[in-house]
């Protein structure tokens, strides 16, 4: 049997709310979606949330309704899923990235300090910067926003793995040092809704620009229309729109996945902290933790000592069933970054993490006796 990193838990209440979806007249557009979209608002402490079909999808909403062009800068956290940089692709932007810290794998405060003040000499400040709270903990919010709000560049969090966690005693998606956060709902996620993204900020303007851009650019409030007077069947399109909607199907079990959220990260702890105990005094070292974050535990991350270890604990692990992979590789050294001027010496952290890190299996239904497991097999190649 295979144990993937990540697995994720579909209940018969799940179940069943689909079911109630499928037998009712609205699989689309309709109320379920909304529901969900103010279940999350609230869960985060936001004011608006925009349910997408996909974390991509809200990413790319948040670079549309802080109008990036091809003429702007975006910098990105150089370890990241590639989409976190793609989405301001998407616009025509130029993509650049900050390095991450050895200790964390979060963005590096240093590094982004330093190329702010450089950056702001020569008149080419970025329109945003994508913070990634990579593996469910939260970047150190405060301190980023402390040298960016100044300088008034823009604050996306990509919280893909962060659903749960808490910064600063606060919720992920609170926004309280960001413009806009945004989730995903993918099967490993903390939760799923099948495929899904969910876009929250406090900003009633960008939400409506979100909420625009998700369905087709096209504006049905005769308020906000720029034609008046006509009749109730009109509907108007204001910009060039994509279709990013999440249906009432998918709503339904991301909805449903939320009322037991808590109780998947307390799990997930559990299982992190035995982690941490059992490689307390190993070779093997997890990716430290900020005082001020609380962690959704999505994945649980740790550093060999060099390449060649790495790549036989990788193998070993493989060979005994347990799915471990690599979250993830730089995105400033893959191919298409690259071709964009990408230069691999600028970031030297992301390509040491590169070379020594690797996932482990993490579950809120895993077996511990698998973790243990794990551990045995880990340190069978670094002792």
């Amino acid at each position: 049997m295979t144990i993937p990193y990540s697995r994720h838990d579909v209940s018969e209440k799940d179940i069943d709310e689909v079911v109630a979806v499928l037998k009712s007249d609205f699989l689309t557009q309709g109320p379920v979606v909304s529901k969900f979209e103010s279940q999350l608002a609230a869960y985060c402490n936001a004011k608006h949330a925009v349910a997408t079909c996909n974390a991509t999808a809200a990413l790319h909403a948040a670079c549309l309704a802080i109008e990036v062009k091809p003429e702007d800068r975006v910098w990105v956290a150089a370890v990241s899923f590639v989409a976190s940089a793609n989405c301001a692709r998407y616009c025509g932007a130029t993509v650049e990235f900050i390095d991450i810290d050895a200790n964390t794998g979060l963005i590096s405060i240093d590094n982004l300090s330093e190329r702010l003040s450089l950056a702001k000499r020569h008149n080419c400040l970025p329109k945003a910067l994508v913070v990634v709270h990579i593996a469910g903990q939260s970047c150190p919010m405060k301190e980023i926003y402390n040298l960016c709000k100044p300088l008034g560049v823009m604050l996306i969090e990509d919280a893909s793995h962060a659903l749960g966690g808490r910064y600063d005693g606060n919720r992920v998606g609170s926004c309280d040092y960001s413009d806009m956060c945004v989730f995903s709902f993918h099967p490993v996620k903390p939760i799923t809704s099948g495929e899904g993204g969910m876009l929250v900020t406090n900003d009633e303007h960008i939400a409506r620009r979100a909420r625009l851009f998700i369905s087709h650019g096209i504006e049905r409030d005769p308020d906000r229309m720029v034609a008046r007077s006509m009749p109730k069947w009109y509907y108007e399109q204001q910009a060039l729109g994509y279709n990013y909607r999440l249906s009432d199907i998918h709503a339904a079990l991301g909805a449903s996945q939320l009322t037991r959220l808590d109780g998947f990260i307390k799990q997930r702890a559990e299982l992190a902290h035995l982690y941490d105990e059992l490689f307390a005094d190993g070779a093997a070292q997890p990716l430290q933790r900020l005082d001020a974050s609380d962690s959704a535990h999505h994945l649980y991350i740790i550093r060999l000592p060099d390449e060649n270890q790495r790549d036989t604990v990788f193998d070993r692990l493989r060979a005994s069933g347990y799915w471990v992979n690599l979250h993830y590789y730089p995105i400033p050294l893959q191919p298409y970054y690259q071709n964009l001027g990408a230069e691999v010496d600028d970031y030297p952290r992301a390509r040491d993490y590169a070379q020594t890190a690797l996932s482990l299996p993490l579950f809120h239904s895993m077996d511990q006796g698998n973790l243990y497991q794990v551990v045995d097999i880990v340190n069978s190649v670094l002792f």
